[in-house]
């Protein structure tokens, strides 16, 4: 006789298995449904969640597209609606063909640049040097100050015939506060400055990374006649994966929604060279009140922001998680 406690079930094959087993992927198969009390203290939870989420995130979407399809100054409620001219006119604008541009310009030196010095620097500072815990916080300092407390600051450094940096750059024989009044390189000069804020925050994902990959793989790979540069280039480099493919995804999102430091650091200027889209948006918008038409504009924005993070979550982050449900289920 048997007690409910100690009642199996037959599946087809002729296996006989245990409710109270693992099941596939590790997950205990109990049987039972949640109960009415946790699913009210689920809903309590979660609803203020949601509603923030419908009232910050949803609805200005929503208000913005509607807002997007009407000649509107912001003012009273849209009445002249002009269909997808607002769309024809961003793409039609060199202004906006100029931020787009910009933009990839800016991706494609965080890249290139931003990103390798990051990785290398946390790589330098994971070895045993003295010291290099205060190195640490030392580079990881300019992440803590916001955007536009770092453009004020450069705009005191070089600021012409009194800044620090530019009397330091006269004296050696240069101009580097003229570098943001030059079209041809005050976009360069404005990705230094987001260089100097963000690589902290990319070296310690790199290093906490690199902390996580165990010693004894490096150790083997030296063994098997392997020289640093190999070792790292195959053992290290392919298990920096992820954290590399998350940081091209932050570093993506965050040139498409940079505002703060260019607008504080040039305006924009001069004469466009340094404007992102976010930057025209708040021009239009909020100087020249064409609500609609810098609405259209956030929603390009926004529609290659979700583009992007579909393609991301589609190819990139479900790989990743099929990887680490792999190793969880070879290490039980």
């Amino acid at each position: 006789m048997t007690t409910p406690s100690t009642v199996s079930s037959a599946v087809p094959g002729g296996r006989v298995t245990d409710p109270s087993e693992p099941g596939p992927g590790g997950v205990r198969r109990t049987g039972r449904r949640p109960r009415p009390g946790r699913r009210r203290a689920l809903a309590v939870f979660l609803t203020p969640s949601l509603l923030l989420f419908l009232l910050l995130v949803l609805a200005p979407i929503v208000v913005a597209s509607y807002a997007s399809l009407y000649k509107w100054n912001g003012f009273g409620l849209p009445e002249n609606f002009i269909g997808l001219d607002n769309y024809t006119r961003a793409f039609a604008d060199p202004v906006f063909r100029g931020d787009l541009w910009h933009g990839l310009v800016l991706i494609v030196l965080s890249l290139v640049v931003q990103l390798p010095v990051a990785m290398g620097l946390a790589m330098l500072l994971n070895q045993p040097l003295r010291g290099r815990a205060i190195y640490r916080v030392i580079f990881f300092a300019p992440y803590v100050l916001s955007e536009v407390t770092t453009a004020v600051l450069f705009n005191l450094v070089f600021s012409p015939n009194r800044g620090l940096g530019d009397a330091i750059s006269r004296f050696l024989g240069a101009d580097a506060g003229a570098v943001f009044a030059d079209p041809d390189t005050v976009l360069y000069a404005v990705f230094l400055v987001v260089s100097w804020k963000y690589f902290g925050l990319y070296m310690i994902l790199f290093l906490a990374a690199r902390q996580n990959i165990p010693k004894e793989l490096n150790e083997a790979a030296v063994t098997d006649g392997a020289n640093a540069w190999q070792a790292f280039r195959l053992v290290t480099l392919p298990l920096l994966g992820p954290t590399i493919r998350i940081s091209v995804f932050l570093s993506v999102i965050g040139t498409i929604q940079l505002f703060d430091m260019v607008w504080v650091l040039t305006g924009g200027g001069p004469i466009h060279a340094s404007e992102t889209m976010a930057v025209t948006m708040f021009q239009f918008g909020f100087r020249r009140f064409e609500v609609g038409y810098a609405s259209a504009i956030s929603i390009i924005m926004f529609l290659l922001s979700l583009v992007f993070a579909l393609i991301y979550q589609r190819v990139v982050l479900r790989r990743d998680t099929e990887g680490a449900l792999t190793v969880q289920g070879d290490q039980r």
